[in-house]
C-alpha cells in the first residue's frame, strides 16, 4: 500500500500566511517562509502554497515568495492562485514549484487542463475544487475563492477534469473548512473510489482521529491541514506516529 501523505497548506494573503473558517474571518498565521522550513523539517510529505486572492484581485501568483520558500524546503511543493496559462506555470516551476494547482481558470476554460498536461505532464497538474453541500443534498463547485456558486456538481467536474489531464484532486469542503470538526468523508470517499488519480482531502481536520477517519473510511490518498499546524495544536511528528499506530502507512522521518 502506498504511504498516506500529510500536507500542510499555506494560504497566502498580502505575503503572509492566513487562516479562516468557512473561507472567511481570516487571521494572521505567520511568515510563510519560516512555516515552510518548519514543516519540511518536521517530516511533512509535501507543502501547498495557495495565493488565495490572486484570482479575485486579477493578478499573478507571488513568484518571488514562491522562490524564497522553495529554497527552504526539500519536499514536493505545489503552488496555486491566479494561474491561467502555460506561461504562468513555467514561471512558477522556474521559481521552485514542483506542481501547480488550478481552480477557477480551469473551470472557466477546461482546455487549460489539457494544455498543461501536454506541456508538463499530468503529475504536475493538481485541480483544486472548492465545494459546498447545499440543501438539496448535492455538492456544488464554487469559484473565486469560494465566492461564486456554480451549477456543476463536484463529482461531474472532477471526472471531466481528470479526463482532460488533471493528475490529482485537491478537494476542499467549504462546509468543513476551519471548523476542526472532521473532514467531509462522504464526498471524499465518492471521489477517491471513482477517480483513477490521488485525492487530497482538505477542510475540517482538528483531531488526530479525524486523519485516521479520512484515510480509512474515505480512502483519501493525502490529508491537507492548516490551522492545527500553524497554531501548534498538532505537530506533524505526533500525527504521523498516531497514524502509524493506527495501522496507516506513513513516511516517518
Amino acid at each position: 500500500m502506498l504511504t498516506k501523505r500529510i500536507i500542510p497548506c499555506l494560504d497566502i494573503k498580502d505575503g503572509r500566511t492566513v487562516k479562516g473558517t468557512n473561507f472567511v474571518d481570516l487571521r494572521d498565521a505567520g511568515d510563510p517562509v519560516e512555516l515552510g522550513r518548519l514543516y519540511a523539517s518536521q517530516g511533512a510529505d509535501e507543502l501547498v502554497f495557495l495565493d488565495i486572492t490572486a484570482t479575485v484581485e486579477k493578478r499573478k501568483t507571488l513568484s518571488e515568495l514562491v522562490n524564497r520558500i522553495s529554497h527552504q524546503i526539500n519536499i514536493p511543493f505545489t503552488v496555486g492562485g491566479g494561474i491561467s496559462s502555460v506561461e504562468d506555470v513555467k514561471i512558477l516551476l522556474q521559481n521552485g514549484a514542483d506542481k501547480i494547482s488550478v481552480n477557477t481558470a480551469a473551470f472557466k476554460r477546461p482546455a487549460l487542463l489539457a494544455e498543461l498536461e501536454k506541456e508538463f505532464g499530468s503529475q504536475c497538474v493538481v485541480l483544486a475544487i472548492d465545494t459546498r453541500l447545499e440543501e438539496d443534498g448535492e455538492w456544488y463547485v464554487y469559484l473565486n475563492g469560494g465566492r461564486t456558486k456554480t451549477d456543476r456538481t463536484c463529482t461531474d467536474w472532477a471526472e471531466e477534469a481528470v479526463a482532460l489531464g488533471a493528475g490529482e484532486i485537491l478537494l476542499t469542503s467549504m462546509n468543513h473548512d476551519g471548523t476542526k470538526q472532521g473532514f467531509a468523508l462522504d464526498i471524499t470517499r465518492r471521489l477517491s473510489t471513482r477517480l483513477p488519480v490521488p485525492v487530497i482531502a482538505s477542510g475540517g481536520g482538528g483531531q488526530l482521529s479525524h486523519f485516521v477517519d479520512v484515510f480509512k473510511e474515505a480512502k483519501a490518498d493525502a490529508a491537507l491541514a492548516a490551522s492545527i499546524f500553524h497554531f501548534k495544536e498538532i505537530a506533524i511528528p505526533t500525527l504521523k506516529e498516531y497514524l502509524q499506530q493506527a495501522g496507516i502507512p506513513v513516511r516517518i522521518g
